[in-house]
């Protein structure tokens, strides 16, 4: 019997035994720092003389891995391999599928820490957030594997005398699987087997940025049971392979994390059916956000600023679910902008590796510059109050950032920085406050703090999101809780880790007999 799901607890890395543990897992890491990848396409290893260079985006001189490039030839392998492997993939019973993703759970849950230790190391992630992280991908599996055991049974519908009527549930086809970089582990472990365990088969392209982690997670679903061909591990340029696995006629399924810009030319390409292609394609698309912590004047200030704060900075601002906008009432404004600023001022920031570091880096050069790009346009739009500076000489280090008295429609207040900056806007009431809260093209995540019972009712209407929180912060939605995605341009509000995403992958079928 399958017992009910409850999700990884956190690390307590003020418990001795667990820091040691940590740095244990820290010191494993990084003798193994270095090596090479190969692809895997049905089943076996290819390794490639072009290679995609992982580097800690703290130590840049440090190399994580050396990850083989899929082409536009071995990537077409790999979309033929998965739809071979289709054939018998689709047929074992979602108990022997599930039971892949429970045996991949514990294997992770064996190593989480040296799973956290390479998330420290390939993205920059802090112990908490990188412990976070893991134990979220360790959720994602064991959720998505109870789940599937329920949706295997079908849905009830009605039967009439001499009639059987059954509801049941199909594979789609051949699933492309796009994750991000920035929930390196977590989501490029649940958008993997979300497909993989609703019988479909599997071509996971990797961000560039992160491919070390998810070769590692290849390796413990082999080491899980999942059969050869059944999953293609296919790392390789946006530019080169991309749009052609999007395009391909036999694909049938995109699943994808990261900006609005390519979720939208994904969405668009997907659309047009190719030569030889005989089906509609599918698209799971989460592209971002731009969302606000909203403070009426009800509300219980420690408890703003710790969620601003929380929101803000997590991961230096890079996840899609930041807290990059503050919207404030006019009595509170400058005091929750006072104490924000301070508490702004004595985070840490430094090497993810070492402990106590609250801020590691930001990604890469190009993310560098874009953030301390938008600090100028900060400057021109509103007041900088503290942060505005960056040291890339050795790492991508960015200070946390706070802007005061912006426009609602300010750049600022409308574009995604994906960085460690947090903009204010002041308001005079509550409508003006939702308002403002509403007015951008995305819709992912929100907060409010209030103690203000018909403030909070009324939010739970017209505060346009679909990750809304209420005295806490807006990030970090576990999974089985807050199932997670957005509406507008945030994406296809498909809310992973929740009890609607797995039929996303799959194909109701009716079947009636007559007797």
């Amino acid at each position: 019997m399958v017992t009910s799901y409850r999700h990884e607890p956190f690390t307590d890395f003020t418990i001795q035994s667990n820091k040691e543990a940590f740095e244990a897992a820290l010191r494993l890491v990084k003798g193994e720092l270095g090596k090479d990848y190969d692809l895997l396409i049905d089943g076996e290893r290819i390794s490639t003389e072009d290679k995609i260079e992982s580097v800690n985006p703290a130590l840049t001189k440090e190399v994580v891995g050396r990850v083989s490039k899929a082409t536009k030839e071995t990537a077409n392998e790999a979309v033929e391999s998965a739809s071979k492997a289709l054939n018998d993939w689709k047929k074992w019973s979602p108990e022997a599928r599930a039971g892949v993703l429970f045996r991949a759970a514990a294997l992770v849950r064996r190593r989480k820490h040296e799973f956290s230790a390479w998330l420290a190391y390939e993205v920059g992630k802090p112990w908490k957030e990188a412990d976070a992280d893991t134990a979220e991908a360790i959720d994602f599996m064991e959720y998505y594997a109870r789940q599937m055991i329920e949706l295997g049974k079908g849905k009830h519908v009605e039967s009439r005398p001499g009639e059987n009527n059954q509801y049941v549930y199909v594979p789609t086809g051949v699933a492309l699987v796009i994750p991000p970089w920035n929930l390196a582990f977590a989501i490029m472990a649940g958008t993997t087997v979300a497909p993989l365990v609703t019988g479909n088969t599997v071509v996971m392209k990797p961000s560039p940025k992160s491919p070390v982690i998810a070769a590692k997670f290849v390796e413990v679903l082999e080491e899980a049971g999942l059969p050869k061909g059944v999953l293609q591990f296919v790392p390789g340029d946006d530019e080169e392979i991309g749009d052609y696995l999007v395009d391909h006629p036999k694909t049938a399924l995109i699943s994808f994390t990261g900006s609005r810009n390519v979720g939208m030319r994904i969405y668009e390409r997907a659309s047009k059916v190719q030569p030889g292609q005989q089906h509609l394609k599918r698209v799971i698309a989460e592209m971002g956000g731009k969302d606000t912590v909203v403070v009426d004047d009800t509300a219980n200030l420690d408890t703003a600023v710790d969620a601003i704060l929380t929101s803000a900075y997590g991961f230096s601002g890079q996840k899609c679910s930041s807290g990059s906008r503050v919207v404030a009432h006019e009595s509170v404004y400058d005091e929750v902008l006072e104490r924000v600023v301070a508490k702004a001022k004595e985070l840490s920031v430094g090497n993810a590796t070492e402990e106590n570091v609250y801020m590691g880096p930001v990604i890469d050069k190009v993310a560098f510059d874009k953030i301390m790009g938008y600090m100028e346009v900060g400057k021109e739009e509103g007041r900088l109050m503290v942060g505005g500076s960056g040291d890339d000489s050795k790492g991508y280090f960015i200070q946390p950032t706070v802007f005061a008295d912006l426009d609602p429609n300010s750049r600022m207040q409308q574009e995604e920085i994906f960085g460690p900056v947090v903009c204010f806007t002041k308001v005079k009431d509550f409508d003006e406050a939702l308002d403002v809260a509403n007015n951008t093209e995305y819709g992912l995540t929100g907060a409010l703090i209030s103690d203000n019972r018909e403030h909070i009712e009324r939010a739970k209407v017209e505060f346009h999101v679909g990750n809304l929180y209420f005295n806490r912060n807006c990030t970090g939605a576990i999974v089985g809780y807050q199932p997670f995605g957005g509406f507008n341009m945030s994406g296809t509000d498909s809310k992973a880790g929740g009890p609607d995403y797995l039929a996303l992958h799959m194909q109701p079928k009716s079947i009636s007999e007559m007797y």
